[in-house]
């Protein structure tokens, strides 16, 4: 039997979770999303879709952090 870590003890344990499985990853970017990740296109270079659901913005934000070196 495995072990269920108990969430009032390791409130962050499940933090991150993958976009694609957000219940509420086909709805559109948040504002603070498309911000972001239109500051982080034009560093880029790149095009900035405002079309973007909220996982896909959010993987767009991973991938340009990356690109850029901001974030993590």
């Amino acid at each position: 039997m495995s072990e269920i870590e108990n969430p009032k003890t390791h409130p962050t344990s499940n933090a991150e979770k993958d976009p694609d499985d957000w219940t509420t990853g086909d709805e559109a970017m948040t504002g603070a999303q498309a911000s972001y990740l239109k500051t982080l296109s034009e560093e880029a270079g790149e095009a900035f879709d405002d079309t973007l659901s909220k996982a896909d913005a959010s993987k767009r934000i991973d991938a340009l952090q990356e690109q850029t070196g901001r974030g993590k």
